[in-house]
């Protein structure tokens, strides 16, 4: 039987796929194989520490970071875990075979190819990239890195952008097979998330939604977030994450990503406050809940996977027959339907003449 890694690798290959085909969910109006298939969207504001995350989980500094709205395309993100001691690379859809050892490279070529199809006009685009990520210090997930969340367009964009973005994120999220990863800061009134609002209004029950703090090191002395963790001003069918995220400080000194997960580690191991939750925080914790739990939605929804492409092959191979044989690309087989066009048409007429034949007949019948 096919393992876990297994079909999560499947997806991933089915979703790569569906953006070749252009079919890459979004806002549209009829259902897709891409809104099929589960997956894991990643939702905050802009200063919700939503890359941070990202790249705690992935282990390496690739994001493009800056003022304003920096994720102008939504990431797929697809992670491999391979065996321990191999080298760790990356790869794009759009430039298949080539691969990215330099994680600096990664996030610059993240940067090019949004300015490709977004302009450098601080535009949002649908159209997502795809990237891979081959590494023992990862599990086997697949996120997806939607733009950051807005109140105020910045210089350069329309004010038009803030709802387009939130267009952007529902269009996702509103999704029954998505997955909904809700980044706050703990240093911000709950009240007042947006990852939060829109994840309460299109999954009122909490049963898709993981909820995430970070910035829990950065709290008001005397203050702490126990009251969300433990699921009691803000309960939702999964348990709270909490994330202590490298400062501005550390990334501005490179500090290394695993050296970061052992402080975050340290930070909950040795707190006072939240300590007795160590075992369930932090960024690994939060990646290995979210593989297991989309390792079981993929396994329950397969059956459904399975019968809307048989069913999507049956339309194509229908519509197929009824346009009939290819037609003929090089000369001579493209003379050779044209003779037997001409051929058809003189015994149809004559059929016509000698008994009313119908002429509409001869489209049915056609070679082409």
């Amino acid at each position: 039987m096919a393992t876990m890694e297994s079909l999560i690798g499947l997806v991933n290959r089915i979703q790569r796929a569906c953006t070749v085909l252009g079919d890459y969910g979004g806002d549209s109006a009829l259902p897709t194989l891409w809104e099929a298939l589960p997956s894991v969207a990643v939702v905050g504001g802009q200063s919700s520490g939503k890359s941070s995350v990202l790249e705690s989980i992935v282990g390496r500094d690739f994001l493009p970071r800056g003022s304003g709205i920096v994720t102008r395309r939504p990431l797929v993100l697809q992670l491999h875990k391979t065996e321990p001691g191999l080298q760790e690379y990356a790869e794009f859809l759009h430039l298949p075979k080539k691969k990215f050892t330099d994680f600096s490279i990664v996030r610059k070529e993240i940067q090019e190819e949004t300015d490709r199809v977004t302009g450098k006009s601080k535009q949002i685009s649908p159209v997502p990239i795809h990237l891979s990520i081959y590494s023992p210090n990862v599990v086997n997930l697949t996120l997806i890195d939607l733009p950051g969340i807005t109140k105020v367009a910045v210089e350069g964009q329309p004010e038009s952008v803030v709802l387009e973005i939130e267009t952007m994120v529902r269009s996702y999220i509103e999704k029954p097979n998505c997955l909904i990863l809700a980044i706050t800061p703990a240093n911000q009134d709950l009240a007042t998330s947006d990852a939060v609002k829109l994840s309460r209004e299109v999954d009122p029950t909490g049963e898709r939604t993981f909820g995430v703090l970070t910035k829990l090191d950065l709290m008001d002395k005397g203050t702490n977030a126990l009251d969300i963790l433990e699921g009691r001003s803000y309960p939702l069918q999964h348990p709270w994450v909490g994330i202590v995220n490298r400062s501005q400080a550390d990334i501005n000194k490179n500090v290394d990503m695993i050296a970061a997960r052992r402080r975050e580690h340290e930070f909950f191991a040795t707190s006072p406050d939240y300590g007795h939750l160590a075992t369930k925080m932090g960024s690994e914790y939060l990646a290995k809940l979210l593989s297991k739990h989309l390792e079981s939605i993929i396994k329950s929804r397969i059956p459904g996977i399975t019968s809307l492409i048989n069913r999507s092959i049956d339309e194509l191979e229908s519509e197929l027959d009824h346009l009939g044989r290819p037609v003929a690309v090089d000369a001579g087989a493209q003379l050779y339907t044209i003779l037997e066009l001409c051929r058809s048409f003189d015994r149809i007429f004559k059929e016509h003449l000698d008994g009313g034949y119908c002429i509409s007949h001869f489209f049915s019948i056609s070679v082409l």
